[in-house]
């Protein structure tokens, strides 16, 4: 076995780098595990990537009048208008399990509310907790569906329009509502051909006894005339 021998360095040799303690067990920057990474699929974005602008909804807030079925349904039925929006823009969730839970949370909790203000007798004390117990569900309601709002916003890249989504729901709930439905609408019109771009097929054509024999006789005095120029003069 060979033997090392070792080298004493003298005070005026110098070492090759500068090595501080510690320096050695820095951490490491991996560009890909701290690259960007989309929200909605979890991909890696490029370096260059820039997160599209907000833009503006196609409709306002105060816009009901200009689709008079969703206006109608929102203001009858705002329990199915929410459940067809939240089923669409989360698959998660079905139409009928959202129409219910608001149906219980929004509608029941009206129902709640206009019941205890008609009855009079109940103790003042009582009244109280319940109006507070109410706007408490309000509150938590206008959060529940505000987030739905968010997604939406999130989808096609949207401002906060007039404010808060959660704002927005608590104050103006169903003017909300029927703002993302024609949303919804506008923008899965974009990707419908028109009808004006649409391209009829066309007609079926039909060859009677008597046409069938016509091309024969033209084939067959093509083929004549052939031979006659073909003979010799």
């Amino acid at each position: 076995m060979a033997e090392g021998t070792y080298v004493k360095l003298t005070k005026d040799q110098k070492p090759l780098q500068n090595i501080t303690p510690g320096e050695l067990n820095q951490p490491i920057d991996v560009a890909e595990l701290n690259a960007p990474r989309c929200e909605q699929c979890g991909q890696t974005l490029p370096p260059t990537y820039s997160p599209p602008a907000d833009e503006d909804w196609t409709t306002g807030i105060f816009g009901c009048t200009e689709d008079h079925e969703s206006c109608l349904t929102g203001l009858f039925c705002p329990c199915v208008l929410f459940g067809r929006n939240v089923a669409t823009f989360n698959e998660d969730i079905t139409q009928q399990s959202a129409c219910v839970g608001h149906a219980i949370c929004i509608e029941g909790g009206i129902a709640l509310a206009a019941f205890t203000a008609a009855c009079h007798g109940i103790d003042p004390d009582t009244a109280c907790l319940l109006t507070e117990g109410l706007l408490f569900a309000w509150w938590v309601c206008g959060i529940y569906t505000g987030m739905g709002r968010q997604l939406l916003q999130r989808k096609y890249h949207l401002k906060n329009s007039p404010c808060d989504p959660c704002m927005v729901h608590c104050c103006l709930h169903w003017c909300a509502i029927c703002q993302e439905h024609r949303e919804m609408r506008n923008h899965l019109s974009d990707g419908i051909q028109s009808e004006t771009t649409v391209i009829n097929p066309p007609a079926v054509q039909e060859m009677n006894a008597a046409d069938e024999h016509k091309p024969e006789s033209s084939s067959s005095q093509g083929a004549e005339q052939n031979n006659l120029q073909l003979q010799p003069v």
